[in-house]
């Protein structure tokens, strides 16, 4: 069965190429580009898993991701975090706020895909 999953990115080429991996491997995908979109799509798609970009402009993915932890309806969605700022302390202040996997960019696809069969239960 297919796997229901918001990919958050504002990058054109990799939002796209986080979706066509995605619905290549059976997933149903919503792109969001607009960080402040990213509660109200989420409610209204009903996510099995969110992919959340840190760098957003004008939110932080870390706060984004505190904010989809504390709705009640959104808490239990498993969030992979991806970021190209990979450094000292980003892993678990990104965990700290509740994401369940990490990955720094540039992202490779086995370990991608590996991380999202995980955290979708397939």
């Amino acid at each position: 069965m297919a796997k229901r999953i918001l990919v958050v990115e504002d990058n054109d080429l990799n939002r796209k190429l986080f979706c066509d991996v995605l619905k290549a491997n059976g997933h149903e995908v919503v792109p969001v580009a607009d960080g402040n979109n990213v509660i109200a799509t989420a409610r209204k798609f009903a996510p099995d898993l969110v992919i959340m970009d840190i760098q957003l402009p004008g939110v932080s993915g870390v706060d984004l991701i505190a904010e989809l932890k504390d709705n009640g309806d959104l808490a239990k969605v498993p969030v992979l975090a991806v970021t190209a700022y990979a450094g000292k302390g980003d892993e678990e202040r990104i965990r700290g706020a509740g994401a369940e996997d990490y990955l720094a960019k540039p992202v490779s696809i086995g370990p991608f895909m590996a991380a999202v069969r995980r955290l979708v239960g397939e």
